[in-house]
């Protein structure tokens, strides 16, 4: 029953929901968001680690470690951040995409190019197979995106206060 509906959709296979939500999960940085919570923020801590190499140099010509260690820790701390802040901001905003193209009743499409767009109204029996796919799929993905830049601002914080301190 559902297959005919599907397979009735004039949306091109690519565009369709359900396919951007598989092509999404399975691509590297996207399906980082999809482990446990300690490998994904082992993840987190990489993408960090890695950014020093440019945060690290920086905070040093402007806070040499032999006489400002604190500020340097901070300030380096901070600028490398900065990578994972983007990063964060790139999962979210597809994954934010790809949820509102499976919770909408809607799907617009584009034929052969940008002048040519279509709306696809979706079957009932669609919609509730892509809401539910939202409601245990993607919900827990976006919160758990919501929580770390929450950690991250709570970070900021709390190294304000510190180096307000130094």
């Amino acid at each position: 029953m559902m297959r005919s509906s599907v397979s009735n959709c004039p949306v091109p296979t690519e565009q369709q929901p359900l396919n951007e939500y598989e092509e999404l999960k399975n691509s590297w940085l996207f399906r980082d968001t999809t482990l446990s919570w300690r490998n994904y923020l082992t993840k987190i801590f990489w993408i960090w680690s890695w950014s020093w190499l440019v945060a690290g140099p920086v905070a040093a010509a402007s806070f040499p470690p032999q006489k400002h260690i604190v500020h340097f820790i901070l300030c380096g701390s901070a600028a490398a951040s900065v990578g994972v802040v983007l990063i964060l901001v790139r999962l979210y905003l597809g994954w934010f995409y790809v949820r509102d193209r499976l919770y909408s009743s809607t799907v617009f499409y584009e034929e052969s190019g940008w002048y040519d767009g279509q709306t696809w109204t979706k079957p009932q029996e669609v919609i509730v197979r892509d809401r539910l796919i939202v409601s245990y799929e993607i919900k827990p993905i976006l919160q758990r995106l919501q929580i770390t830049f929450a950690a991250l601002a709570l970070m900021y914080l709390i190294g304000t206060i510190v180096w307000h301190l130094f």
